[in-house]
């Protein structure tokens, strides 16, 4: 596989035998430039083929993303156009990839420093867009050489105590160390996943080290700036065996542009539950009385760092809301 960033070279599937123009099934595994390169579902076919799109998708205001199950026909000089999107079982708008059925969320330990409102904050996006999470602390090797600072110890203990109770799974790993990856690379099969996070936090090592020869682009952190470098430049799916994940460009600001204030509560999973308690209807776990939120929150039923973040999100959205 090329690296992230290069232009791959055109490859022609190895089945011949089917006319130009007849409708094959595939998956898009990468979008770059206005091609998409299409996975054949056909189990004696290796490759990909380079595709364009029918203008009639753009007319409907169609755009084919990474991840879509697509019906393609072949063209006489050996490359094809996309002819039908089928059904999508999700979508994600930022990274843009269809029918992902995990997210693997990679926080480090350090390096950058674990931030869990950042964290909260990815979670929101992914219980929004109805897709299972799945919590990765990478750089495990720092804690245990003693790297790390107090403050990214004790939010390192924090994961497991308060977002294993919550019901997420929460995986740790060293990429330089080669541990943990047998079991993420077991947990990822079968599943087309998406691994996202804060820039910097070593996903691109990650998966250089699931996916033996392997080897996207990584850069070291930037001590003056305390982040990563972006170094993945488009959304492309890695076939790690028995399944596949799309490794997107690292961002470290999420904004809740697409997302309503009502919508948050149900964002977060220990108010989801708790919300149909509530003495009225719509609570927005605020101020209202009755409510089963805030009852929960002095009880230490919810974690008070999780309703903090809450709060801030919400004001968060209402500034969004009065700027337009």
């Amino acid at each position: 596989m090329a690296k992230m960033g290069q232009k791959a070279k055109k490859q022609v599937p190895d089945i011949q035998e089917n006319e130009a123009g007849e409708s094959r099934q595939g998956m898009i595994v990468k979008a770059l430039s206005g091609y998409y390169y299409v996975k054949d579902e056909s189990e004696t076919s290796s490759g990909t083929v380079q595709c364009r799109a029918r203008g009639v998708f753009k007319k409907r205001g169609l755009t084919p993303l990474v991840g879509d199950r697509v019906a393609y026909s072949l063209t006489e000089n050996g490359e094809g156009t996309v002819t039908e999107l089928h059904e999508r079982s999700s979508e994600l708008i930022r990274p843009p990839v269809a029918n992902i059925d995990m997210a693997m969320l990679v926080f480090s330990v350090t390096e950058p420093v674990l931030n869990l409102q950042l964290l909260d904050k990815f979670l929101v996006h992914i219980e929004h867009a109805g897709i299972p999470a799945v919590l990765c602390l990478s750089k495990r090797d720092l804690e245990s050489e003693g790297e790390m600072t107090e403050e990214a110890a004790e939010a390192a203990s924090s994961v497991g105590r308060i977002y294993r109770k919550l019901g997420y799974e929460v995986f740790g790993t060293s990429s330089r160390k080669n541990e943990g990856i047998e079991e993420l690379r077991a947990r990822l099969r079968g599943h087309l996943a998406v691994f996202a996070g804060q820039s910097g936090v070593g996903k691109s090592s990650l998966l250089n080290a699931i996916v033996p020869g392997l080897t996207l682009e990584t850069n070291e952190i930037s001590n003056r700036l305390g982040r990563g470098k972006h170094t993945t430049r488009h959304v492309e799916l890695i076939d790690i065996g028995g399944g596949y994940v799309a490794d997107t460009p690292g961002f470290s600001q999420l904004d809740f542009g697409e997302l309503g204030i009502e919508d948050l509560g149900y964002c977060f999973v220990e108010m989801r539950e708790l919300s149909p308690s509530c003495k009225f209807r719509g609570c927005t776990h605020v101020h209202e009385p009755g409510c089963a939120v805030t009852e929960a929150v002095k009880s230490g039923e919810i974690e008070q760092s999780r309703y903090d973040h809450y709060l801030l999100f919400l004001e968060e959205m209402k500034d969004i809301k009065r700027r337009y």
